[in-house]
C-alpha cells in the first residue's frame, strides 16, 4: 500500500499534505485514516461506519490497524460508538465562542437547547487562588456551583462557578441552578459583565469528571478558567468548565488594539 495513493486534495482547513511527510513513509493506520475521512465525508452525518471486517479488507489491513484508525477518529470527534451498536459518523463539534457569551447564549446561537444537570450547590471557604481572584479574605465564605452541561440532552461538560457569598448573599434564594447564572445575575441582580480572562488548556478528565460528563477518561477535555469583572472592575466570579474535546471546538474574534 502506497501512501500516495491516500494524499486527499488540497484543503485549507486540515493539515497540509493531510500531514503525510514528503519522503512518504508513514504509519499504515494513518494511510487507513486518512482514507476513512474521506469515507466520513461521503457517508453524512449520524451513517454507520460499514463493518469492520468490510473495511479492513478494503484497505487490505489487518483489522488490529483499522481498529487504530478508527480509534484516533473517535478521539477526534469524527466518528462516535455507540454500545451494541456500531461505529457512526458524529455531528458537528459544538463551537463555544471566547467571549462574555454565555453557555446558554452560545449554544442557542447554534440551535441547541442547553441545560444543566445539578451536582452541588454549597458554601465553601476561599482558599489561596479564590481570595486572590474573587479580591476577598482567605477562608471568607464563597458559593460553588457544579453542574453537568447538556447540549440536546447530551452531557457535553462540567461547570464548578465560584462567587462571594458576601456580594451576593441572596443568590441561592433568587437563581434556579438548572438555568442561566449570567441571566439571573444580569436581569435580576443588576450585575454587569464588562471584561473577562481566560484560559484554555487539554486535560484528561478526572475519574469522576468523567464519570459525571459520560466520557473515557482517555479523552482529550478542553479547559477553560475564566474570571469575570463587572462595569467598575470588580470580579464577579471563577469559573472552571471542562469540556469534551471530540464535541466543542472554541472560536474568538481577534482585533488590533
Amino acid at each position: 500500500m502506497h501512501a500516495s495513493q491516500y494524499v486527499p486534495q488540497y484543503r485549507a482547513d486540515g493539515p497540509v499534505r493531510a500531514g503525510i511527510p514528503e519522503h512518504g513513509r508513514i504509519p499504515r493506520y494513518y494511510a487507513v485514516k486518512t482514507e476513512l475521512l474521506w469515507l466520513v465525508e461521503a457517508l453524512g452525518e449520524g451513517v454507520a461506519l460499514p463493518p469492520e471486517r468490510e473495511l479492513a479488507e478494503r484497505f487490505s489491513v489487518s483489522r488490529v490497524t483499522l481498529r487504530q484508525a478508527v480509534g484516533e477518529l473517535v478521539l477526534e470527534g469524527r466518528l462516535q460508538r455507540r454500545q451494541g451498536s456500531g461505529t457512526y459518523v458524529a455531528p458537528p463539534k459544538l463551537v463555544q465562542p471566547l467571549s462574555l457569551l454565555s453557555y446558554t447564549e452560545g449554544m442557542r446561537r447554534q440551535g441547541v437547547e442547553p441545560t444543566r444537570s445539578v451536582i452541588t450547590v454549597e458554601h465553601l471557604p476561599a482558599d489561596e487562588v479564590l481570595s486572590r481572584d474573587l479580591r476577598i479574605g482567605r477562608g471568607e465564605p464563597v458559593v460553588h456551583l457544579e453542574r453537568v452541561l447538556l447540549a440536546d440532552d447530551e452531557r457535553v461538560g462540567l461547570e464548578s462557578t465560584y462567587l462571594s457569598a458576601a456580594r451576593f448573599p441572596t443568590l441561592l434564594e433568587d437563581f434556579d441552578p438548572t438555568t442561566s447564572l449570567y441571566a439571573c445575575l444580569r436581569d435580576r441582580l443588576g450585575v454587569v459583565f464588562t471584561e473577562a480572562e481566560e484560559r484554555v488548556e487539554t486535560v484528561l478528565a478526572t475519574p469522576r469528571e468523567a464519570l459525571l460528563i459520560g466520557t473515557n477518561p482517555a479523552l482529550p477535555m478542553l479547559l477553560v478558567h475564566r474570571v469575570s469583572h463587572d462595569d467598575g472592575g470588580e470580579p464577579i466570579e471563577r469559573v472552571r468548565s471542562l469540556y469534551r474535546g471530540d464535541r466543542f471546538s472554541f472560536v474568538a474574534r481577534l482585533r488590533s488594539e
